[in-house]
């Protein structure tokens, strides 16, 4: 089993210097090895519709990949001196970050889906580092003791967990603090097996912007809104922050882009953190109302089917703002990772009619957006839009047709749909 645990640090200022010194050499690393596959995909790739019969093929270069990079590092210390004051292994963790990276942009990850071009990181975009190994009893009292950095303050609210084994840390850079994050593993847990999806054993949900989401019993989260409660007072900092002098033009005697030397006056760099604590409270806000609403579902011991939702695509659209507030995609992740270490699934169905479709009788019932009671005339069944697609959903889960799952079993012979499981590998 793996998890993780994140704690509050408090360094000293001479550490704050250093760890921040580490963060803008590891920046400037990652944007030259970056910059070395850049050059190699560009000067040795060639289109084969695009070549003449007859042409003349340079010679290929190496292929700067993960070893050699790596290799590499012994001549960054010997021309930057100051690379030396760096652990080893987080330098050879900056190369495997621009290898995931890349990788992830030509071939995809795990499941296949490729992401965008990696992109350089400027400054202050750069935000950790990580120890791939930490002794055991790295932390003693109120002290945890970092490689070549010494002994750092945290403020451990909670123990570590019995049995566990430290894996990696890693320092990140917060707009309020810096943070520490171990990841723990314990090999002896063996992993749960979960029991089949069934009427019995499942909860079907269904997420809108009314209601956070409605169960199949017709219990409905109502939605908190954070980021539109915060609306006010985030316009009141902006428009403080766009009267703040920018950056000045470059003159002669100006110091090149990229010091960090030249990016305004200290009132607009306080106008900038205070943006980013409010913006970071949001966040928070409703990254605690998702664990805590994830964790009042499992708490029934049952599995949780939900709609597999275009989440992108619906972003897109006139509700972007009530989309991206109510933070979907992070609540299934949480969810997903959740109900694995409880045992249980988190099925994603089809969401195809799921809001159409009567749950008494299956007949299709018509409704546009504005629409949000279901009634029926067929069987006469009335209840709200959404309690009637979240008892959809559930039936889809387990595999059942509507009249199959009302407990029937001489109505249909057969069943209508098979269920699609979905539940996402905890990191």
């Amino acid at each position: 089993m793996r998890t993780a645990y994140q704690y509050r640090l408090r360094p000293t200022p001479s550490q704050i210097t250093q760890m921040g010194e580490w963060l803008d050499l590891l920046r400037k690393q990652y944007n030259y090895r970056l910059g070395e596959r850049f050059r190699w995909y560009e000067e040795n790739r060639c289109d084969i519709n695009a070549c003449p019969l007859i042409c003349y093929l340079p010679e290929l270069k190496d292929n700067p990949d993960y070893y050699s990079q790596k290799r590499d590092l012994v001549n960054s210390k010997a021309l930057f001196p100051e690379y030396k004051a760096i652990q080893s292994q987080v330098l050879q963790d900056c190369v495997a970050r621009v290898k995931k990276t890349f990788e992830r942009w030509l071939s995809g990850d795990c499941n296949g889906k490729k992401s965008g071009k990696p992109r350089f990181k400027g400054v202050g975009r750069y935000r950790s580092f990580t120890f791939p190994q930490m002794k055991q009893d790295c932390i003693t009292g109120k002290f945890v003791n970092l490689p070549m950095i010494g002994k750092v303050k945290l403020i451990q609210h909670r123990p570590l967990p019995d049995g566990f084994k430290i894996k990696t840390a890693t320092i990140t850079q917060k707009v309020d603090d810096w943070y520490l994050v171990l990841s723990l593993e314990d090999a002896s847990i063996p992993a749960l097996t979960p029991d089949a999806p069934e009427m019995e054993n499942t909860i079907g949900i269904d997420m809108g912007l009314k209601s956070f989401l409605v169960t199949d019993t017709g219990e409905d989260v109502e939605i908190p809104q954070h980021y539109r409660k915060s609306e006010k007072r985030l316009k009141r900092l902006q428009r403080s922050l766009s009267r703040k002098k920018k950056r000045p033009a470059l003159k002669e005697g100006f110091p090149p882009q990229g010091t960090g030397k030249e990016r305004g006056s200290n009132r607009r760099k306080k106008a900038v953190k205070r943006v980013s604590k409010a913006h970071l409270r949001v966040s928070n806000q409703r990254k605690d109302f998702h664990y805590k609403t994830a964790q009042k579902l499992l708490q029934q011991g049952k599995h949780v089917a939900h709609e597999k939702l275009n989440i992108k695509g619906l972003a897109r659209t006139r509700m972007a703002k009530s989309i991206h507030d109510a933070g979907w995609n992070q609540f299934l992740q949480i969810l997903s990772i959740k109900a694995e270490r409880a045992g249980l699934l988190a099925i994603a169905v089809n969401p195809n009619g799921t809001s159409q479709n009567c749950s008494g009788c299956g007949a299709k019932v018509p409704k546009e957006i504005q629409d949000r009671w279901h009634s029926c005339p067929s069987c006469g069944c009335e209840l709200d839009r959404d309690h009637n697609a979240a008892i959809n959903i559930k039936h889809r889960a387990v595999g059942h047709s509507v009249l199959k799952a009302q407990a029937t079993p001489d109505a249909i012979a057969g069943v209508t749909e098979k269920p699609t499981l979905y539940c996402t590998q905890s990191a």
